[in-house]
């Protein structure tokens, strides 16, 4: 059929139009177009440049450019999540944070006497045997008489132990004789250091009850260090199994460590301290706990308005070989936060009055992506078992406790007991104590996986201390001052307490400023956008549009041109497979596009090309075959020399 008039027109003007980029026959065809038609400079200045230098250096300056941005825009992906810090200082009302105070010495001595009369006779012994200290003939008070029996048994198997450096032997506290040592491993803290000529080290070998052949041998520098150790060793062992009820009691009471109390200039009591049992340190008292609702504030600056107390330490009462220090421990905490005393307490000087200055800092981080902090610990693996907000002290303690169970089948006296678990002692237990310190060793070295395990959290509060001490009371005020304290403290007047039995203290703000740091973050999205573009404009002069030309060119029509050549490769293999097949024969689309005499027609006159092709086929041709003529010599010339087939739309005759 014929085509219509306005087809015609613009079939014709499709053929003679320059071809536009997806029509290429070839890549090479496509980067020419593009190069000729882009907006980036750079490339249709390499398509147009005359003479090959010039060439050369505009191909140099378009690669480098290009090499440029994906850089810069690499460091702006990679810096994308990145924070800036900003502090802001106001001054406001600020709440006082609670103040925890603890005697240094955790029971009372007296009270104690009866549960560690056997730890204490041997550690006189051994003080004896070594160092030829004695007391003198008075003799120790006995013990109940189920601790007299745990108790013996117990130092026999781990004693004290004196040896010299390189022998593999040494003398046994408790029998004095010379003992095989069996072990090889130092505990990693200890470091043996010879004074003068003596080859004498103290320290003690804790075996594996399991197999007696694995043995630690702790050793260390100082006697002192060594028998304080081994004292605090049979003292952890002794108070798991003492009930807390009785330590409560054998401990200070408020009425025992507190003498006077002033806060923000007004009077206060016992009232305002709430007693928390610490298993180091004993009875403990927090002022502004916050446990019954209401936190106190202070309006203030200056130790006029802060918290002063007056302690009683009562040094007389202390345990000789637990603690060598006198004086308390305070530790100035959040409401919500644990009081590691044993971790970060500040110790309080009798006899002197030590003001401690405070200022408050509030911090709080990006959590991920910026940072790999948490927000209330919920996404840890480890359960929280002080019962108070998460901090990072508290993960580890408590993955300690964890591992401690799991590892020994009983739990670390000086942390809270895990459900379902009880508190290691000897008899029990009777490989605890190895378990523990090779577990501790492992815990230092960060093989336990504990502080690769718990994060830091993402706010917290800080407050700073500055400590500074007067002697107290002054040589002048002493008499009368220690005779009102010891009236106050009902004691008889002629019997005025020891100056070195008290000790004065003072926490308060030294400004009202609140310092809050903060993380915020130093990009967002619109900025990252508007840092890509500026790249872009800068080495390419290059915009949205001109990016989305490029994906439309080098990665549609490329790959467009591509496939295209393959689907023509492989038609045509198909086809001369087909023509090739033996014995096939030929389809009826084959023959007409063949070209053929017919019989059938039999005037003179030639057919003209439609004539022929309307002709019925005859029933068998053998006659030979006249190919078609050749049109393609008609086609019209285009912009690009070679043109495919498939580009064309030729109309139907």
């Amino acid at each position: 059929g014929a085509m219509a008039p306005g087809k015609k027109i613009t079939a014709r003007i499709k053929r003679t139009l320059p071809v536009r980029g997806p029509q290429a026959p070839t890549l090479s065809e496509l980067m020419r177009w593009y190069c000729l038609n882009t907006n980036t400079h750079g490339c249709r200045r390499i398509v147009v440049s005359r003479g090959r230098l010039r060439r050369f250096i505009w191909i140099l300056l378009t690669l480098s450019a290009v090499g440029l941005i994906l850089w810069q825009c690499a460091e702006l992906l990679l810096n994308y999540y990145s924070a800036s810090v900003s502090v802001t200082v106001q001054f406001q009302k600020l709440p006082f944070p609670a103040v925890t105070i603890c005697n240094i010495n955790p029971y009372k001595y007296s009270s104690m006497k009866e549960y560690l009369s056997e730890l204490d006779k041997e550690t006189k012994k051994a003080l004896e045997t070594f160092y030829g200290f004695s007391e003198g003939k008075s003799k120790v008070r006995r013990s109940v008489e189920e601790w007299n029996s745990t108790g013996g048994e117990f130092f026999k198997e781990i004693p004290l132990l004196k040896f010299e450096e390189f022998s593999k032997t040494a003398t046994d506290l408790y029998t004095g004789q010379k003992r095989k040592i069996e072990g090889s491993v130092f505990h990693k803290d200890s470091s043996i250091v010879n004074s003068g000529d003596s080859n004498d080290i103290i320290g003690f070998q804790l075996c594996d009850a399991n197999n007696s052949s694995d043995c630690a041998l702790y050793t260390f520098s100082s006697g002192v260090n060594a028998i304080q150790e081994w004292y605090k060793l049979h003292y952890m062992n002794i108070m798991a199994q003492i009930p807390l009820e009785t330590k409560e009691k054998s401990s200070y009471s408020a009425d025992d460590l507190l003498l006077t109390c002033f806060f923000d200039g007004l009077s206060c009591d016992k009232r305002h301290f709430t007693r928390f049992h610490h298993p180091l340190h004993g009875n403990c008292y927090t002022f502004n706990s916050g446990e019954n609702g209401t936190i106190l504030s202070t309006s203030t600056g200056g130790s006029e308005y802060g918290l002063q107390v007056v302690l009683y330490i009562d040094e007389a009462d202390y345990n000789p070989f637990l603690v060598t220090s006198t004086g308390a421990k305070i530790i100035v905490h959040d409401q919500d936060e644990y009081p590691f005393v044993e971790d970060i307490g500040t110790e309080i000087e009798t006899a002197a009055a030590t003001s401690i200055g405070m200022h408050f800092t509030r911090s709080r981080k990006l959590s991920k992506p910026y940072s790999d902090c948490t927000e209330t610990g919920a996404d840890i693996p480890v359960e929280n078992l002080y019962n108070k907000s998460y901090s990072l002290q508290i993960c580890l303690h408590s993955c300690f406790q964890k591992a401690m169970v799991d590892s020994c089948g009983c739990a670390q006296y000086a942390q809270p007991l895990p459900a379902g678990a009880e508190y290691c002692n000897y008899k029990k237990n009777p490989n605890w104590m190895y378990c523990y310190y090779r577990l501790h060793e492992k815990f230092v070295k960060e093989q336990l996986g504990c502080q690769q395990i718990c994060k830091d959290a993402c706010s917290f509060k800080e407050w700073a201390l500055t400590t500074s001490i007067a002697q107290w009371p002054s040589t002048v005020s002493e008499d009368w001052m220690l005779r009102v304290l010891s009236w106050d403290k009902g004691q008889k007047i002629n019997k005025k307490l020891n100056k070195t039995d008290l000790a004065n203290l003072m926490v308060f703000y030294k400004d009202l400023n609140e310092r809050f740091i903060s993380e915020n973050p130093a990009n967002t999205l619109v900025i990252l956008l508007s840092n890509f573009g500026g790249q872009l404009g800068l080495w390419m002069s290059c915009s949205v549009v001109c990016v989305i030309e490029i994906v439309e060119v080098f990665f549609i029509d490329s790959l467009s041109i591509v496939m295209r050549r393959q689907w023509q490769k492989a038609k045509k293999w198909w086809n001369d497979r087909k023509r090739d097949r033996p014995g096939k024969a030929p389809q009826a689309g084959d023959l007409e596009r063949q070209g053929h005499d017919n019989p059938v027609c039999i005037d003179e006159d030639l057919p003209t090309f439609n004539t022929a092709l309307q002709l019925p086929l005859p029933q068998d041709s053998p006659l030979p075959r006249t190919p078609p003529p050749n049109y393609s010599t008609l086609r019209l010339d285009t912009a690009f020399t070679e043109q495919l087939p498939d580009t064309l739309e030729l109309g139907q005759h």
